[in-house]
């Protein structure tokens, strides 16, 4: 067999597993991410050098979905939301951060919000059928979290998205 070719797919496979493992590839960095209740990871990444921007969702071993391509346009894709309201009397404190995007007929809306009140987080992701309106939720597990989806104000690299 051709040294070329085994060493080939060596090279893919090592870098099939360690991409699984870890959600990452070597010239990312993990914004945000964590497990859902039914044990499929979310992961929001970029390039270290701002070259792009992506989300993942899958099984360790399966990316079932990764959008977009991975291109300077992709930052065009994704919108950011934030909201923050403190405490005091008349005030329950609330921080709400978001990042949507849209892929073919669906809306995804990745979340990271707090509610004082309760003292409650609650992560995840909500993906809204544009045609039907109807939604559906994963939830995240608050143990898994890594990251955060504050700081995109000021960036210039998310739109801003005043709806959240």
């Amino acid at each position: 067999m051709n040294t070329k070719y085994l060493f080939t797919f060596f090279l893919i496979n090592l870098s099939i597993s360690v991409f699984g493992q870890t959600y990452l590839l070597p010239n990312e960095t993990l914004i945000f991410s964590f497990k859902s209740d039914k044990g499929k990871i979310v992961a929001f990444a970029k390039d270290k050098n701002n070259k792009y921007i992506i989300y993942r969702f899958g099984t360790k071993d399966n990316i079932e979905f990764e959008f977009p391509e991975k291109s300077v346009k992709s930052w065009k894709k994704f919108k950011y939301s934030h909201y923050s309201r403190g405490s005091g009397k008349k005030n329950l404190a609330e921080n709400l951060s978001s990042v949507s995007f849209v892929n073919k007929d669906y809306e995804y809306r990745l979340y990271d919000y707090y509610f004082s009140e309760s003292n409650e987080y609650e992560i995840g992701v909500l993906i809204l059928n544009l045609k039907t309106r109807k939604t559906a939720k994963i939830r995240g597990k608050l143990k898994t979290k890594k990251g955060t989806l504050n700081g995109f104000d000021g960036s210039n690299l998310l739109e801003i998205d005043e709806e959240i």
